[in-house]
């Protein structure tokens, strides 16, 4: 894949009115494969990761990681081989990571291994305020000193130390990158770091199992007070990335607005509960298999009124593409963001497409109409692209999806797999 350079000019073309059917694989999750190949950084041993996804973050990441003096091989199937032995250089620079907000979980591990980094501040979605301060004061309590100039975050131990000190941390909110950075960190610290208001999503415990792998000590990883012991070196380890929930849930949806009978393979049920509870109750056919989920949708599904919050309740990442099948469905209902506060701009686009939708404050009050009617619009972030995607699936006629490069961030191939189970969709290369 390209630069994001010459993705940007790359579009998607959506003809509606087709259901899905078959299979779709669903792919490894980025906000654990991202964390994951940092993780890497903790040994001077081999790390072999495996079902990494196809993802610009993932190759921007493996371009930030080479560039430290690490080698990153990927093969076809998705595996990736790491090697940091040789790591000389622990910095991020900006042009590295301006894309990528993920790029902030590089200060754990280098300050924790190398007892320094240089991390460019991140860049990424505009969706809203992410701060990196409650990263910056989870690392000052284990003892790093950190100034932040000229965009950057220069983290040291102080003198004569070799090894952060193991802490108490108590964030002000929960942040799933704070969590991760830190229990990264805490792994090679000396003594025991207790981790209050941790976060909870699926990608926590799969981190935490690899690190363990790696000969970490954590215990209570998935749920809100995480212990971990530090030990003075970590291995190599093998580890599978666990099955991305966001894509998976998008498919749901897509589904269950098209109409159709998909299996999802790899897909893990128990990792989207919320957003399986909302789509039985709109009318969807939903069963968990031993490795998928199988999802049969008939008819206009019954409108759903949720609000996002952190896991385990409504992800929002999940809101765009529900209030998308929302559009379509039967009745009023109205979906409260409650996590990031730029995060319905998608909506004036689902507007352009016929949809009745009003937006007051942090609530938007959808009115279910028939039918959408294609349009061009443009993709505002990652997951707004997935919502007109779907919006396009179910629309009359064409939909011209712009500024894809958005969706090729986060979503694995997605105009291939949905192609795979029946939608008219191609990609027109710039």
């Amino acid at each position: 894949m390209g630069t994001t350079e010459k993705l940007k000019m790359d579009k998607l073309i959506v003809r509606g009115g087709r259901r899905l059917n078959g299979s779709v694989n669903i792919s490894g999750a980025k906000n654990a494969a991202l964390p994951e190949l940092c993780a890497a950084l903790l040994s001077a041993e081999p790390v072999t990761l495996r079902n990494v996804p196809q993802l610009q973050d993932v190759s921007t990441m493996l371009k930030l990681i080479r560039n430290m003096g690490v080698t990153a091989e990927r093969d076809a199937t998705g595996n990736v081989a790491i090697n940091a032995g040789a790591l000389s250089s622990p910095e991020a620079p900006y042009e590295l990571v301006k894309t990528m907000r993920a790029s902030v979980l590089a200060l754990g591990p280098l300050l924790a291994r190398f007892g320094e980094a240089t991390v460019s501040l991140p860049g990424g979605c505009a969706i809203g305020a992410r701060p990196v301060d409650q990263h910056i004061k989870g690392m000052q309590a284990m003892g790093a000193e950190i100034v932040v100039e000229h965009g950057y975050m220069i983290a040291k131990l102080p003198k004569g130390w070799q090894r952060l000190k193991g802490a108490r941390i108590t964030t002000d909110m929960v942040t799933v990158t704070g969590t991760e950075n830190f229990m990264m960190a805490a792994a090679l610290a000396e003594g025991e770091t207790v981790l209050e208001n941790a976060a909870q999503e699926p990608e926590i415990p799969d981190l935490a199992e690899m690190l363990i792998k790696m000969g970490a000590k954590i215990e209570g990883h998935g749920t809100s007070k995480i212990r971990i012991q530090g030990v003075e070196k970590l291995h190599g380890c093998d580890h599978a990335v666990v099955a991305d929930r966001i894509e998976c849930g998008t498919f749901l949806c897509a589904v269950a607005a098209a109409g159709g009978d998909v299996v999802l393979k790899h897909g893990r049920a128990d990792h989207l509960d919320a957003v399986i509870d909302k789509l039985r109750d709109a009318g969807a056919v939903i069963e968990a298999l031993a490795d998928g989920i199988k999802i049969s949708a008939s008819g206009r599904m019954k409108a759903q009124t949720f609000r996002t919050t952190e896991y385990p309740g409504f992800p929002t990442d999940m809101q765009a593409q529900f209030m998308a099948l929302n559009c379509v469905a039967e009745g009023n209902s109205k979906a409260t963001e409650t996590i990031f506060e730029n995060r319905f701009m998608h909506v004036p686009e689902l507007q352009r497409m016929g949809a009745k939708i009003q937006i007051d404050g942090k609530v938007a009050v959808i009115e279910g109409i028939a039918k959408l009617s294609g349009a061009s619009v443009m993709a505002t972030d990652l997951r707004a692209s997935a919502s007109l995607v779907i919006a396009g699936l179910v629309a009359d006629g064409e939909t011209l999806v712009d500024r894809i490069y958005h969706l090729d961030r986060g979503y694995d191939r997605m105009e291939e797999k949905l192609r795979g189970i029946g939608a008219d969709i191609e990609r027109m290369k710039s």
